[in-house]
């Protein structure tokens, strides 16, 4: 399969919420693909973050599509908040749901792209069923949760292994990597099959603010 073009879903729990409008401008004129936002409940992972109001905050200021990736239990229980923003991506963990195809089938029907995330400790291989139901395969390659924690390095195999197995079903899913998206991780990334990288305090964001000039120099690395 052709090799797809690599996208950039800065992380926007790292971003400063004062300077928001600053941020989402700079993203704008970068041609920021994604905004990657993530919903934890303090269940799934010991933490709590974004929500449906930052979503409307920032839907209000940007067009940038969304990047939602819920690190929480029973997400079927959410997908009525976050699926209707337009263009929005939204991504769930298999392992919290008894169903994991009736929320897939769910978060097309209420009109976003459906993708499945898999955790550091979860054999790719569990979730293959489900691969030719999505439009994205999010691998952690840090434990869901915090910003800042180091590549788990067998990680790196998995973006090859889903790359492999998408491939092989014809799928033309995007492979999103999240974790670790630091200057000197992303060629490893892109070289194993990642064409969606989720960028954060590794990379783009210094003090919850971004610069144009790392936005040209996130392209340069990726491509």
């Amino acid at each position: 399969m052709k090799k797809k073009n690599a996208m950039i879903s800065p992380s926007m729990m790292c971003a400063d919420p004062f300077h928001l409008p600053e941020v989402l401008a700079a993203f704008e004129a970068g041609g920021i693909e994604w905004l990657h936002i993530d919903v934890m409940d303090g269940h799934y992972v010991p933490n709590f973050t974004l929500g449906p109001d930052f979503c409307r905050a920032v839907a209000k200021e940007t067009t940038i599509p969304m990047d939602i990736h819920l690190m929480v239990e029973s997400p079927d229980r959410y997908l009525d908040l976050f699926c209707p923003f337009p263009g929005a991506r939204v991504s769930f963990h298999p392992e919290t749901v008894r169903q994991p195809v009736r929320v897939i089938e769910r978060i097309r029907e209420l009109g976003a792209s459906p993708g499945i995330s898999v955790d550091p400790s979860l054999p790719l291989e569990t979730l293959a069923h489900l691969l030719p139901l999505v439009d994205q395969v999010m691998i952690m390659t840090v434990n869901p949760g915090y910003a800042g924690q180091k590549l788990i390095p067998f990680c790196l195999e998995k973006l090859r292994e889903c790359r492999r197995r998408l491939d092989a079903i014809g799928s033309g899913a995007d492979v999103e990597v999240d974790g670790n998206v630091s200057w000197e991780n992303i060629p490893g990334m892109v070289e194993a099959g990642a064409n969606v990288l989720v960028a954060g305090t590794s990379s783009l964001f210094k003090n919850g603010r971004v610069s144009s000039q790392d936005i040209d120099r996130f392209r340069r690395v990726i491509q």
